[in-house]
């Protein structure tokens, strides 16, 4: 356990998902997002060759080093740092977020009648030290028309969104079954970032 228990983490994502998640365990966050200066997309470009479950951790710990000199720079008061990083892979193609309109409906027309995996990395930093957990769920959608995938496009929903859509949204009339964690497919994996918290000794609501 780490020596002090703060009362509330520093969250390096602007996900509102995560936001939601971490609200709904009864975890107090602030925002410590990149400055205009930060390349944070780079930090997600892909790799030759490079597997699903490898790229999504190697991202999550780009951004967490990232957010710990962040905060260094920052002068604010010290306190763990979370990020996580989502990636949707069919086989070994990883389906990130879309380009545009184009590449938004390609990625549905892919995973439509198909089984997918969303992969969830979150990591946590605390008095120096860092430990990541990984989440992985199988994710399942049924044969959707064209004329459906064009209007859940035409939307917006799916940019920003790894693998193009978000459980959460009108799409889900389409996800016959899945098999692992809704809050990791939603971008946050509850179980594991609960015990990442409590190895940090970050006070909670349920469970602390």
């Amino acid at each position: 356990m780490a020596a002090s228990a703060p009362g509330f983490i520093y969250l390096a994502s602007q996900s509102p998902r995560r936001r939601q998640l971490l609200a709904q365990i009864g975890v107090r966050h602030e925002l410590l997002l990149p400055s205009a200066l930060e390349d944070a997309e780079a930090l997600e470009a892909e790799r030759a060759d490079e597997l699903p479950a490898d790229y999504v951790e190697r991202v999550t710990r780009a951004k967490l080093h990232a957010a710990r000199a962040r905060l260094r720079r920052s002068g604010l008061p010290d306190a763990p740092i979370l990020c996580a990083d989502t990636t949707v892979a069919l086989g070994r193609r990883i389906l990130g977020k879309p380009r545009d309109v184009a590449d938004a409906i390609a990625t549905l027309t892919l995973l439509a009648g198909q089984t997918h995996r969303v992969i969830t990395a979150v990591a946590v930093a605390s008095g120096g030290r860092e430990k990541l957990a990984v989440s992985a769920s199988h994710v399942h959608f049924a044969a959707m028309p064209a004329r459906v995938i064009e209007a859940y496009v035409a939307s917006g929903e799916p940019f920003g969104k790894a693998g193009a859509y978000a459980i959460q949204s009108a799409v889900a009339a389409w996800i016959e079954r899945i098999d692992g964690s809704y809050s990791g497919i939603m971008g946050l994996p509850l179980f594991e970032t609960a015990a990442l918290l409590r190895w940090a000794g970050v006070s909670r609501g349920a469970g602390a």
